[in-house]
């Protein structure tokens, strides 16, 4: 059984702790920012000041949390988990950050004689809680073979995909495809009952055919009902578009549908819907339409 420091128990990291605890492996958590769970610590977690303290005592250290800065700060603060790492150690990234900072962040955890893995994941906190996240890997095969227990803890497809930065790159993969197919969904949705079928019935006869997803089979059933407590919430799948629009800019590539998606994002965010479910993407084109697939 591992000593693994784990760093962000929000709503995502908060399961994935557990789910390693019940694994039999033995969790420090840092307080720099919030209180350790009591939940985990009743479970036998050690709370500790600082990233710093908790990369000095565990073996494994995970960093969840929400964003690039979020990572910079955890890892690279003069109490930070660098100043408390060296040989044998392994920093795992699960956040959803840019390839770009990913890749200079494991060359300054290399430099301290650690190993680093970016390994975003994906299936939200449904998946968290059920451990049975897609998880994404960059980085050294020897550290991923290290790791791979921890992450068999927490889901069930789990792939190393290259380097430093393959596993982020995968990820904002990821979320163009979700993206793409949320709105997809939203849009057959929207048209469908604007012509004045029902929507339900629509998405029943769907689900049989070519046009079948998981997206359509749970965000289709979220649009209908009108059920967007995150979840998934949609500032985060902004924040990850965000990545895969700089990203293109950077390699030269134009991402049409990606921009579009976003745009549609914004127009929830500015409705209030920042922290709606991203299956919510539905009202923003609701907005625009001034129609409601619900108030039939």
């Amino acid at each position: 059984m591992a000593k693994i420091g784990f760093i962000g128990t929000g709503i995502m990291g908060h399961p994935m702790a557990l789910n390693l605890q019940k694994a039999g492996h033995s969790l420090f958590l840092s307080q720099h920012h919030d209180a350790a769970p009591a939940d985990l610590v009743a479970g036998g977690a050690v709370a500790l000041a600082n990233p710093k303290e908790v990369a000095q005592e565990a073996e494994f250290i995970i960093v969840m949390v929400p964003d690039t800065p979020q990572v910079e700060d955890v890892l690279l603060r003069a109490d930070g988990v660098a100043a408390g790492v060296g040989a044998g150690k392994v920093v795992i990234d699960m956040s959803s950050i840019s390839p770009t900072a990913t890749k200079a962040f494991a060359a300054k955890i290399n430099e301290k004689g650690a190993q680093y893995l970016d390994a975003p994941v994906s299936g939200g906190e449904v998946g968290a809680k059920a451990a049975t996240l897609s998880i994404m890997v960059g980085g050294d095969s020897a550290a991923f073979e290290r790791a791979l227990p921890l992450f068999q803890a927490m889901g069930k497809n789990i792939t190393l995909v290259g380097g430093n930065g393959d596993g982020q790159t995968a990820k904002v993969a990821n979320q163009i495809i979700v993206a793409l197919n949320i709105q997809a969904v939203a849009e057959a949705l929207l048209f469908a009952a604007k012509n004045g079928a029902d929507p339900a019935k629509v998405r029943e006869a769907l689900m049989g055919g070519f046009a079948s997803s998981k997206i359509l089979e749970v965000h289709g059933e979220r649009m209908i009902k009108g059920t967007f407590d995150p979840g998934f919430r949609i500032s985060l799948h902004q924040k990850d578009l965000n990545l895969a629009l700089q990203g293109a800019k950077e390699l030269n590539i134009n991402l049409p549908n990606t921009a579009n998606a976003q745009q549609v994002f914004s127009t929830c965010a500015a409705i209030g819907g920042s922290n709606w479910d991203h299956s919510a993407l539905i009202k923003g084109l609701e907005h625009m339409a001034n129609f409601s697939i619900r108030d039939k």
